[in-house]
C-alpha cells in the first residue's frame, strides 16, 4: 500500500550475515514505495556489503559506528529512534537477537533499538542448527512477548551447505509483511472471496479459448485484504503468480470449474470481489485428439458459459458484491449497465488499450461506479494501490449500509 509507506521514515538494520546482500534489494523496494530510508550497519555487516551501496540507494549517509566524528553523533540514536515509523532488521543474526533480548546496547544499531517505540520487524537469518538452538528460540520468544514482529525464516539449502530453516525471506516478502504490520486491521475476521485471472476453455487437448488476463489485479486485492486482517479465499484461473501469503488459493482452469468453486464458497463471504476475466463462451464439445492442420479452416461451435457474477447478484444476502469491467468503448455507459444488470454494489471499470492500463500491466486506471450513481475517477496507479482504495470504498459502503439499516 504505497500511501501507507510513502514519506514514512523506515530504518533498515543490517547485521553481519551472508544474506546482507538482500537488504540492498529491500532498500530499493522501499524507495520505490517513496519511503524515507535510513540504514544502520553493524561492524560485521560491512564485511559482507559495503556501506557505499546503501548510501547510493538511500541518498543518505549510512550509520556504522556509535562514535562517528559528527556533531550529532552523541544524540543521533535518540533522534533516529524518535523519527522512525518502523524498523526492519534484516538479516538479524543470533548475536543481534541475543543482544536485543537482553537489552544490550553496545553499538549504533542496538543503541537505537533501545530507544525505538515504533513497530519493529525482525528477520532472523542463520545456520539451521543456530536457529534451532534453544537459546536463540528462547530469545526470539522474549522478543515476541516484548512486541517485536518476527518473520519466520524460509527453509532450504543454506550457504553453509545445511538444509533447513534459516534462510532470509525474499525482500518482496519482507516488504509485504512490513506493510501488513503497519496496516489497520479493519477487515479482521471478515470473510473475503476474490476471483482472478482468465479461464481456459479447451476445444482439443492442446488448444483453448482464453484472454490475456494475468490475474495481477485479483492477486493484489487478495493480498491487500489479507494485510488488513481478512480471511481471504482466492479463486484463480491459470496464472504464473505466486500464492499470496496466508491466503487460501484455489486454482481452476475453466469457467465451469470457477463457477463451482465460487458458488461453493460464496455463502460464508461478507465481501465478494470478482476481478476474474471469465470466458463468455466455450466450445460446445472438446475433441479427444489434437486437431491436425489441414488445407481448410476449421469451425468451432460455441455456447455461452454460466454468468457467475449475475448468479452472485441474485443470491447475495448482506454481502458487498463488486465487479470489474474491461471495455474498449463507452466505458462508463457499459460499466453502469453491467452494475445494474448484475445487481452490484460497485464496479471498477477500465478502458483497454491505454498504456499502463489493463491486462498484464502492473498499473491500471479505473473508474469506480457506485450503485447510487456516484462515480470516482482514479488516476493511474499500481494495482496494489488500487486494491487498497477498493477495500477502503467497500468498508465505506458497509458502514453506510449499517447506518441506514439496510
Amino acid at each position: 500500500m504505497k500511501h501507507l509507506i510513502k514519506n514514512k521514515n523506515i530504518i533498515i538494520g543490517v547485521c553481519g550475515g551472508i544474506a546482507a546482500y538482500k537488504s540492498v534489494e529491500l532498500l530499493r523496494l522501499l524507495k520505490k514505495q517513496d519511503a524515507n530510508v535510513r540504514v544502520i550497519m553493524t561492524r560485521n555487516a560491512r564485511a559482507f556489503v559495503g556501506s557505499l551501496t546503501f548510501e547510493a540507494l538511500s541518498g543518505q549517509p549510512v550509520w556504522t559506528s556509535l562514535f562517528e566524528e559528527r556533531n550529532d553523533a552523541a544524540i543521533r540514536h535518540i533522534d533516529w529512534a524518535r523519527e522512525a515509523d518502523a524498523v526492519v532488521i534484516a538479516p538479524a543474526t543470533a548475536n543481534m537477537i541475543g543482544k536485543l533480548a537482553g537489552g544490550i546496547a553496545d553499538d549504533a544499531l542496538t543503541t537505537v533499538m533501545l530507544a525505538v517505540t515504533s513497530p519493529v520487524l525482525l528477520c532472523p537469518s542463520m545456520n539451521t542448527h543456530m536457529y534451532e538452538n534453544r537459546a536463540v528460540q528462547r530469545n526470539l520468544e522474549i522478543l515476541r512477548r516484548d512486541g517485536y514482529y518476527i518473520l519466520e525464516p524460509g527453509s532450504g539449502e543454506l550457504a553453509c551447505g545445511t538444509t533447513g530453516p534459516g534462510r532470509l525471506p525474499e525482500p518482496e516478502i519482507i516488504l509485504d509483511r512490513l506493510i501488513s504490520y503497519l496496516c489497520p486491521k479493519d477487515l479482521k475476521d471478515k470473510q473475503v472471496l476474490v476471483t482472478a485471472g482468465p479461464t481456459q476453455e479447451p476445444f482439443d487437448p492442446v488448444r483453448f479459448i482464453s484472454n490475456p488476463s494475468s490475474g495481477k489485479m485479483g492477486f493484489s486485492v487478495a493480498k491487500a485484504a489479507e494485510q488488513r486482517g481478512g480471511k481471504v479465499t482466492l479463486i484463480t484461473g491459470p496464472s504464473h503468480l505466486s500464492d499470496p501469503l496466508n491466503v487460501t488459493v484455489i486454482r481452476v482452469q475453466t469457467a465451469d470449474e470457477m463457477a463451482h468453486s465460487v458458488f461453493t464458497h460464496m455463502e460464508d463471504a461478507q465481501i465478494i470481489i470478482k476481478t476474474a476475466a471469465v470466458s463468455d463462451f466455450k466450445p460446445k464439445k472438446e475433441v479427444r485428439h489434437k486437431i491436425k492442420k489441414g488445407d481448410s479452416a476449421i469451425t468451432i461451435e460455441t455456447q455461452k458459459t454460466q454468468d457467475i457474477l449475475k448468479e452472485l447478484g441474485r443470491k447475495k444476502k448482506n454481502q458487498v458484491l463488486v465487479g470489474f469491467a474491461a471495455e474498449t468503448e463507452k466505458l462508463e455507459q457499459n460499466a453502469a449497465q453491467k452494475l445494474v444488470e448484475k445487481n452490484l454494489d460497485m464496479i471498477a471499470a477500465n478502458l483497454l488499450g491505454n498504456p499502463g492500463s489493463g491486462f498484464g500491466e502492473d498499473t491500471n486506471k479505473v473508474t469506480l461506479i457506485y450503485k447510487d450513481g456516484r462515480k470516482e475517477v482514479l488516476p493511474q496507479m499500481t494495482k496494489d494501490e488500487i486494491a487498497h482504495i477498493l477495500l477502503d470504498r467497500i468498508l465505506e459502503l458497509g458502514k453506510s449500509s449499517r447506518e441506514s439499516g439496510d
